[in-house]
Parts: C-alpha cells; structure tokens; sequence
C-alpha cells in the first residue's frame, strides 16, 4: 500500500477544523457548486413543460444533495461513500436522456406528472446499475476504457451545445427567438464568464458562472424580463415526499439512462482519484480501491435517494476538487455544513421559485460555457491516448453515429418507435459503437504485448 505523503493541508481529511472556518469553506464549496446542482432541473423543467413543478424539483435537487454530501463523508457502514469532501449535485451526463424518457412519456399523451413519474422510475431502476458495478469498478476498466469515456463525455458536450445556443437566443418555441436583445443578454453573461475567469482570484474564477448568473439575472429584470408574481402562490415549506408523481417504467426510456449510469461510474472514479490526491490519501492499494467502490456506491445510493424524492440522478462534482486544493482544507467534517446550507436552502420553494424566473438568455449564456467544458473535458481525456489507426477509427465511427442522429433523428423514420427511443440518443447509440469496436477491433501487437509485461509487473 501507498504511504501518505507529507501533508501540506491546512487540514487534513480527519481533522475537525473550528465552526468559523469550517462554514467559510462550506460557503465556497456550495458558491462552486450551486449552480452546477440547480441548472439541470432549470433545463429540464423548461424544454418538457413542467411548469409550476419545477420549484419543488429544485427544492428537491438542493435537499437530496446535502443529505449525498453527507452520506459521501460519513461513509456508513464503513462501506458506502468515500470518505472524503466528495461533494453530491444533479448530473449533466444524465440530461439528454432524461429528456429523451420526458418526450417518450410526452408522445404518449402524458402530462407533467407522467412525465416526472416515468423519469423518475427509470433513474430508480437505473441507480442500481451504478450500485452493481461499484463493486466490480477495478474490472469494469476494461471494457470502459479512456478512449470510450472519452469519447461519451464529448457526445454529451457536444448534443447538450444545442439545448444551451438555443437558450441563449431565447428558448424553444419563443416568441422573440434570436432576438438582438436575447443575444446580448445572453452574450452579456458568457463575456462575464470569460473576464472572471482571467481574475488573479481564484475565488473569483470559482465563483465566475455564479457571479455571471447573478449579473445577467439583474440586467434582465431591469430589462422586464423578470417577473415575481407567481411567488406568493408557493408554499412556504417544500416537504420530501416520496415519488410524489407516481412512479412508472419503460424499457426505450430505461437503456440509455443505464448505460449514461455506466459511464458516470467511470467518471466518478476519476473524479474521487483526483480527490485523493489533493487531500494526500494514497492512490493505489487496499484503501484507495475502498474508497473507489465506497464512493461510486455512494453515487448509486444517492441517485435511487434522488429518484425517490424527486430530483435527478446524482454525481461527484469535479470542481469541488479545486476549492479543497485552493483552500487547504480536505477535512471531510466541512462536508457536514455543506450538507446543511444545501438543505435550508432546499426547505425554501421560493428559491426554486426566483430561479424559476431566470430568463433563457441568461441561463443559455452559462449553461453555453458549461456544456461547452463537458465537451472539451472529454477531448481533454482522448488527447491523453496514443490516437492510432484503430483508436482514430472508433473515434471516427462513434462521432458519425452518435452525433449523426442527434443532428437529424430522422433517419431513424421507419424503424419501430422503441428503436428510434433507444437509437435516437447520441450517447446510447456513439457510446456502444465505441465499446463495440473497442472489443472487435484487434489492438496492435506492441500494445497488447506492452499491457501484458504492465500486468506481470503489477503482479
């Protein structure tokens, strides 16, 4: 087993820093993380018409995780979590085929309601995929190699891009789409974006989708787009119920969130690695590989917690990884007052109501930036891999396939529904080119004989 290095953490992952400092750090890592929890619910609530729901989703989204968080640090039964500040927010990787599910349950005439129902009852069944392979994590990464992540991550990037210019320019279906205001509201936040993020602050870069949000939103309302009236309708508590819409099943909707389920647990992986190198914890071993399991277990709890109580699946935010690393604390306690400011601030529907009323522009100039990260993180991890003949290949075939029916779903015209529902999405249909060909395509010689002499130097 690795040793620890020499701690240069102000705290470590054990320690139990004092309240003040410990809700400062709490305070920075939901200022980082906020906005990532709450857009996927803002989307997804706006492109499927859910309405007056989408308060409580975000109600939901902030209590369930808090109470992730939590269970991440705790590590209960010394089994499930990392053990680490891992913090728990609503999956970007899961929002095109969630609203896939929503249009499956839409094109059958249902309302909101049977559309939360189904959504929530495949990510339920779905969660135990990720539950399932938590404990097979060291063999899964065979078959989902880098190339494959890499190549699923940037599909998602890529496909999500037309929900966030779309936004941008005003949302689907609006009256004034591509207007000159909308654009300038909504290339108004991207540039503030891109300034923050040049600050010699880190914080400020932290903070810079956050800070973008907060200035679009008050330019907007100064420019009535912005409307409050609708709050004083909203309750005042936002109370848990479980699957409050109901709960139903479909196979079209349920295969292409289980494999995005597939891929997040390789994500997540890497995610809670990077965490265990910036807060000094070995990266190879018994405790590493404990850690590993715990944590992507703790991700398919969190998740069949979050379709329980109504909010969409979860996943360990990466960004959290750059306060600990800017702020010195890795203690894992912090997690605990993060827990807490995420769920007083889920108890408040009004919340969820005031960013219910951020207007498109603002948020397609964010989420634009945002998905556009999704994208280049994935090419990020190909550029990592030696590219040759065979690799170029299957990147070549999983880019045409996948985002070839994203760009024209057409094609798929006169195939039978519950295969335009599961071949329809890019990420089902470029993810399973890419593991396909990644197992019949025959690698080069060097490289198999190169993998064999790593095992037997590992053994």
């Amino acid at each position: 087993m690795a040793k620890e290095t020499t701690s240069d953490l102000l705290y470590n992952v054990d320690d139990r820093p004092p309240v003040f400092e410990s809700a400062f750090a709490a305070i920075q890592h939901v200022l980082a993380s906020f906005v990532g929890i709450i857009t996927p619910t803002l989307i997804i609530g706006g492109v499927l018409g859910l309405g007056e729901h989408i308060p409580y989703l975000i109600s939901m989204a902030l209590m369930v995780s808090g109470v992730g968080t939590a269970i991440q640090a705790k590590r209960p039964f010394n089994r499930i979590g990392a053990g680490l500040v891992c913090i728990q927010g609503t999956s970007f990787a899961f929002l095109s085929s969630v609203l896939a599910a929503g249009f499956i349950a839409k094109g059958k005439g249902g309302g909101p309601e049977e559309i939360l129902a189904l959504i929530f009852g495949v990510c339920f069944f779905g969660a135990f995929v990720e539950i399932v392979l938590s404990q097979f994590m060291h063999k899964l990464k065979r078959v989902i190699t880098p190339l494959v992540t890499g190549i699923v991550i940037t599909i998602i990037g890529a496909s999500l891009i037309k929900v966030g210019i779309t936004d941008l320019a005003g949302g689907v279906g609006a009256e004034d789409l591509g207007s000159p205001q909308n654009l300038l509201l909504g290339a108004l936040v991207l540039f503030s974006i891109i300034a923050l993020n040049q600050s010699k602050n880190h914080w400020v870069r932290l903070s810079a989708i956050f800070i973008g949000l907060t200035i679009g939103f008050i330019v907007a309302s100064f420019m009535g787009k912005v409307s409050f009236n609708n709050l004083g309708s909203l309750p005042v508590i936002s109370i848990p119920i479980p699957f409050k819409y109901g709960f139903s099943f479909d196979w079209a909707a349920f295969l292409p969130i289980a494999f995005i389920y597939l891929i997040t647990a390789i994500e997540s992986s890497g995610d809670i690695t990077a965490n265990c190198m910036i807060s000094k914890k070995p990266v190879e071993g018994e405790e590493y590989i404990s850690r590993i399991k715990g944590g992507v277990l703790g991700d398919g709890i969190n998740s069949l917690i979050a379709a329980t109580f109504n909010t969409f699946p979860n996943t360990t935010f990466s960004q959290n990884n750059g306060v600990i690393q800017l702020s010195g604390v890795a203690s894992r306690y912090i997690a605990y007052f993060i827990a807490v400011i995420l769920i007083i601030l889920g108890l408040f529907p009004i919340i969820g109501g005031v960013l219910q009323q951020m207007p498109k522009p603002v948020l397609g100039g964010a989420t634009l930036v945002m998905f556009g990260t999704v994208a280049a993180a994935g090419i990020k991890i190909l550029s990592q891999e030696i590219l040759d003949r065979r690799k170029l290949l299957i990147m070549a075939v999983s880019f045409g396939t996948g985002l070839g029916v994203a760009l024209n779903p057409a094609v798929l015209g006169e195939m039978p529904k519950v295969i335009q529902n599961i071949f329809g999405s890019a990420i089902t249909t470029g993810g399973l080119s890419a593991i396909i060909l990644s197992l019949v395509l025959p690698e080069p010689k060097e490289d198999i004989a190169k993998e064999s002499f790593n095992e037997t130097e590992t053994a």
